[in-house]
Formats: structure tokens, C-alpha cells, sequence
């Protein structure tokens, strides 16, 4: 018993700077970051040919805070399904696998739908589309 306590009394010593750390972090805005303080998953990879899309959908996914929660999701999920959009568009150009462009075309019809039917929740509930 005295080292189960131990044990989870040290858990919370050692972990309560990085939780803390964790929360002080949530909400950053890396778009107004430079380059040179940017985290190393933010910055452009010239072998990853999704670089640029995945760098673009989580900027603008960043700034989608419009609106209460509902909005707000509704705003994220509309740059993240065209973030998916894009990479699937990379993907028909760049890959192989016949197999994969086959997936990509079908994300591409159904992301297509999807935005769709957010922006239609949006245009529903008064809210300005995007």
C-alpha cells in the first residue's frame, strides 16, 4: 500500500510540469509564429509531398474559431476535409499505387459531400459559409 502510494505520489510530482507545460500550450496560434520559432512539425518538408497541404489545412483549421462550439467544429472540420481534399488531389499526382489513387478518388467525392452538407448546417443556422 505505502508503495502503490509512493509510486503514484512521485507520478504526480514528475507529471505535473508537463501537464503543466500541456496546458499553456493548448489554443498557441503558430500562424503568426516565425519561421525560425516554429515547431519542427510545422515547417515544410521538401521530401514529404503533403508538406504544404498539411501545413495549410492546420493554419486555417487554427483560425476557424468562429462562433460558439458548434460553429467552431463545423469551421475545423470544413478545413480539415479540405485539407484531405488537397493531399488526395497530391496523392493522383504523385502516386503509384494504383490502389491508392483509387482511395484517393473516392475521399475526394466523399469530402466533397461532407463539406457540403457542413456548409449547408452552417447556411441552416443563419452562420455566414465559408
Amino acid at each position: 500500500m505505502k508503495r502503490t502510494l509512493l509510486i503514484a505520489a512521485a507520478a504526480l510530482v514528475i507529471g505535473s510540469p508537463a501537464i503543466a507545460h500541456q496546458e499553456k500550450m493548448q489554443g498557441m496560434d503558430h500562424s503568426k509564429m516565425p519561421k525560425s520559432q516554429m515547431p519542427e512539425m510545422m515547417m515544410a518538408d521538401p521530401t514529404n509531398p503533403y508538406s504544404a497541404s498539411e501545413m495549410d489545412m492546420h493554419k486555417k483549421m487554427m483560425m476557424a474559431k468562429s462562433g460558439d462550439a458548434s460553429e467552431m467544429w463545423t469551421r475545423k472540420m470544413i478545413e480539415h476535409h479540405r485539407g484531405a481534399l488537397e493531399m488526395s488531389r497530391v496523392a493522383l499526382s504523385v502516386a503509384d499505387d494504383a490502389e491508392t489513387k483509387k482511395m484517393a478518388q473516392m475521399t475526394i467525392k466523399m469530402q466533397t459531400a461532407d463539406i457540403a452538407k457542413l456548409q449547408q448546417w452552417l447556411k441552416s443556422h443563419g452562420k455566414k459559409m465559408q
